[in-house]
């Protein structure tokens, strides 16, 4: 017969996957948050801007799919950063359903403020290269396997 207590093995917190990386995820965050004060970004605003240094231009549609944002969460957000004046969103000339976002003069000027966070984060982290690789590849897979 099955002890009671193996039954619910499975329910303990610490035998949990999704936990240690709901926790870590917090954490990074919380970690990001004084380097993104001093940007005045959030941090999902900051991922947003590192999409749009990157690509410059792309439709809502993309971006979230990019950031795995749904709409709701990602308009909020565009309005926020359009408000500081680094985006512009714009309806495309070919399908008015589509809303375009374009990095402002003022938006790519953020770059050079940002451009130290992802060294002060790795220093928070203090992963290995070699880690930080295997981890990276790790979460994707997981993100593949879940979606």
């Amino acid at each position: 017969m099955e002890n009671s207590q193996d039954k619910y093995e499975s329910l303990k917190l610490g035998n949990q996957l999704c936990f240690p990386l709901y926790a870590c995820s917090k954490e990074i965050i919380r970690k990001y948050k004084p380097y993104l004060d001093d940007i005045d970004l959030t941090y999902t605003q900051y991922i947003t801007m590192m999409v749009l240094w990157e690509k410059k231009t792309v439709n809502v549609k993309t971006l979230g799919e990019c950031l795995y944002l749904d709409s709701g969460t990602l308009t909020p957000v565009l309005k926020k950063l359009e408000s500081k004046g680094y985006i512009t969103r714009v309806r495309s000339s070919e399908d008015e359903r589509n809303l375009v976002v374009t990095i402002t003069k003022s938006g790519e000027a953020l770059k050079d403020k940002a451009i130290n966070i992802p060294a002060q984060m790795g220093s928070c982290v203090r992963l290995s290269v070699e880690e930080s690789k295997l981890l990276y590849q790790l979460l994707y897979k997981i993100i593949g396997n879940v979606r």
